[in-house]
């Protein structure tokens, strides 16, 4: 047959042909030859342009983080270095020629080393840019989001925080946290230690929850008690003691740098502060929903019916340090406006939004923009260096005698993105809103109706915070609330919950708790009980297999025992305050007193004689949570146990055991007040065996072992020989046992 032949087509009807190159041949059911050759190589070409395609690098994939992680810290932005902005298809194709690497300036300074300069991209990294450009270059999202995806050197809005809250199925049936921690504990071959004793126990439970230790008489009450529900009665009666706000509040005091003076050189007092104290325990005690928590704290004046303790709660804003007499009043206006954003976000959302003031965060995904968008919320009402103490007055205010905030009757000016932070460098207008990371919740700030007396940007940046669709805020408080029974939070750095934080020990018991915590009504009692019920809170400090666990998770993240904790400050001097039987329960709230501080303390200040005042007699036995807090004279005994500074914000304490903490109780005159006392309290009751009886009971809140009895007397008869030229020789051994006992780490440990 002939070629031509071959692509000779028969017609409908038998016996027709038509010759290929026949003119109306392309007009019927007949194609012509060149055609058909022509249509193969289409098809060929087709082919090997999509096969191309198909080993091409997916820009927004695979490219994209690495020109994330790796070149946009220095090449995006307003002023990219060297001029080449590679967030952006048009600049960045002007580095690069489609299909040539070798002629392409970017790949050219990558293969030589030369970017990024500080460190080469490795041979993967180096590859896959190479690949790119030779298929042809093809561009995704334009512009790159630098906060897309999570890389090795950042994260992104993909991090784990940023995700939202879903409570997971419980692995297996009873307490949740034991359903999760025993997950764990059973993937790494280890169980949990046998659990802790009744007298243990109940003392762990007293200063968890009210932070002061059970008396002899309710040790040995609960120890005795034979009801099956005798553990959670007590945690009960517990969680409902006055007491408690006082423990917990502290904790929340802590992360909003309390204090009741300006700090600076003159340190003035800022007035009726306490008030803002005592909203604080008020509200660990009333157990307040968490939405309300927040909203009357950052707008209790924009919140209905909040009336006079809502303006109370907004003294949040005005806790931080005022300085009257500023160098540059420009600028300490902004330095202002980041207390406020950095005290807000760490407290609410454990997030370092203050770090992007002056550039985008370095290691999270939130933008210079972000950090003024949440400035925006306080920017109206905002005031001068020379306002009284840094916020409004009385009359703005709407009440007397209160320390509070308020933007009512004041305008909302723009608020500037600063370039690098430099006030003489605005840049766009900023309008307020959210951070971007969280989508769900993203957007501007409404305005507000015509009816309203303040701008009502507080009160929405409030309700965002809470949202349930918000997926940092529970996860936080959660994570304070397990800090507080375990001294480390599921993520260990509580007021970080960003790239430079650590992940959480256990993802899904903490989103377990968040959405259980959001699922009844944001109350944070319920969570507590939760917690102390389980097997994993009341287990013990001591493992059989301590040595072997220990070397494998010497930090306890997979939680096998309970640590072994000392007390905090404050429960310190108050356990010495209730030994000696000098505690005032009785006198809560009100203004703060101011306690004894030693002479030498005082030796380094300009006006010692001026600079401190103590309070009456019968003011120094109240709970240390109502020392006056001067921030240039904190208590020296607390402070030596890690009473921390007041600057800014707190939401773990250090825990440290340095030398001057044993110095200090051998020493410190109010520890020795303290054993005096307790000798005292002993001494009108007792003689001999039953004096060193009570001095256990009292300190230690058990009887004496017989060992420890024998000790005892020994120690009064050996010390009332060296202390005859005493007036009552018998009284000072006693107070100098008293003291051996307020020293032991049996009193200055919970465990």
């Amino acid at each position: 047959m002939s070629r031509e032949g071959l692509f000779t087509c028969r017609s409908a009807s038998p016996g027709n042909t038509v010759s290929p190159r026949h003119p109306t041949a392309a007009r019927g059911g007949v194609r012509p030859a060149w055609w058909r050759w022509a249509a193969l190589g289409f098809l060929l070409a087709l082919l090997c342009k999509t096969q191309a395609r198909a080993g091409a690098p997916d820009f927004d994939r695979s490219v994209m983080p690495v020109l994330v992680s790796r070149c946009l810290e220095c090449h995006s932005g307003d002023e990219p270095k060297g001029g080449l902005d590679l967030s952006r298809r048009k600049s960045a194709l002007k580095a690069v020629v489609a299909g040539k690497p070798a002629a392409s300036e970017l790949w050219k300074r990558v293969a030589a080393g030369e970017m990024p300069p500080k460190k080469a991209l490795q041979d993967p990294e180096k590859a896959l840019l190479k690949a790119w450009i030779e298929s042809g270059a093809s561009w995704g999202t334009d512009p790159i989001d630098p906060f897309a995806v999570t890389t090795a050197s950042r994260a992104g809005r993909d991090w784990w925080s940023l995700k939202p809250v879903s409570r997971p199925a419980q692995p297996m049936p009873g307490n949740p946290v034991d359903a999760f921690v025993r997950e764990k504990l059973a993937e790494a071959g280890m169980k949990p230690a046998p659990p802790a004793d009744r007298r243990t126990l109940i003392r762990r439970l007293y200063f968890d929850l009210i932070g002061l230790p059970p008396r002899f008489e309710e040790v040995e009450a609960f120890a005795g008690d034979p009801r099956p529900d005798a553990y959670g009665r007590l945690v009960d009666s517990l969680l409902a003691s006055p007491h408690h706000g006082e423990r917990w509040g502290r904790y929340w005091l802590d992360t909003v740098r309390y204090a009741e003076t300006c700090g600076y050189e003159r340190d003035q007092v800022k007035p009726d502060v306490w008030k803002y104290r005592d909203w604080v325990i008020n509200a660990f005690n009333s157990d307040m929903p968490f939405a309300r928590f927040v909203a009357e704290q950052l707008a209790g004046d924009e919140v209905p019916g909040a009336g006079e303790r809502g303006v109370i709660a907004t003294g949040f804003m005005r806790l931080g340090t005022w300085n009257d007499e500023p160098n540059d009043p420009r600028e300490y206006q902004y330095d202002r406006l980041e207390d406020m954003v950095g005290a807000t976000t760490t407290a609410f959302l454990a997030m370092t939004v203050r770090c992007a003031r002056c550039h985008d965060h370095k290691f999270d995904p939130i933008s210079q923009e972000d950090y003024y968008r949440i400035g925006g919320a306080f920017w109206a009402g905002h005031v001068q260096p020379g306002s009284p103490l840094g916020g409004p007055d009385a009359k703005a205010l709407g009440y007397p005698n209160v320390f509070g905030w308020t933007d009512k009757g004041r305008s909302a000016p723009p608020l500037h993105l600063l370039r690098k932070g430099d006030p003489a460098r605005p840049g766009q207008v900023v309008q307020p809103g959210h951070l971007s990371a969280i989508t769900s919740l993203a957007g501007p700030l409404a305005e507000p109706p015509a009816t309203a007396r303040t701008t009502t940007r507080r009160l929405q940046l409030a309700n965002w915070i809470s949202d349930p669709k918000n997926p940092l805020s529970a996860r936080v408080w959660v994570n304070r609330v397990w800090q507080g029974h375990f001294g480390a939070g599921l993520v260990r750095t509580t007021d970080n919950f960003g790239f430079t934080g650590e992940k959480p020990t256990h993802p899904e018991l903490l989103d377990w708790l968040a959405a259980e915590f959001m699922d009844n009504g944001g109350r944070t009692k319920p969570i507590h009980r939760l917690i102390l019920m389980s097997e994993t809170y009341r287990q013990g400090s001591s493992h059989p297999l301590h040595e072997r666990y220990a070397g494998t998770d010497a930090s306890n993240r997979l939680l096998w025992r309970t640590e072994r904790r000392r007390l905090d400050a404050e429960s310190l001097r108050d356990s010495l305050l209730a030994a000696s039987g000098n505690l005032r329960l009785d006198k809560v709230g009100g203004p703060s007193f101011s306690p004894v501080i030693p002479a030498d303390a005082l030796e380094g200040l300009s006006t010692k004689s001026r600079a401190w005042k103590p309070s009456p007699p019968e003011e120094q036995g109240r709970r240390s949570v109502y020392i006056f807090a001067k921030r240039g004279l904190l208590p020296p005994l607390l402070t030596t146990f890690d009473l921390p500074d007041t600057t800014l914000p707190n939401c773990r304490r250090d825990v440290t055991t340095v030398p001057t903490q044993a110095l200090a109780l051998l020493n410190n005159p109010f520890v020795h007040e303290q054993s005096a006392a307790l000798a005292g309290r002993i001494g009108t009751r007792v003689e001999g065996k039953a004096r060193v009886e009570a001095g256990w009971r009292l300190a230690l809140g058990r009887n004496p072992s017989s060992d420890e009895l024998s000790a005892g007397l020994k120690h009064l008869e050996t010390q009332a020989k060296l202390l005859e030229a005493a007036g009552d020789p018998a009284r000072e051994a006693l107070a100098s046992l008293c003291h051996v006992l307020l020293n032991t780490n049996e009193f200055i440990h919970v465990d």
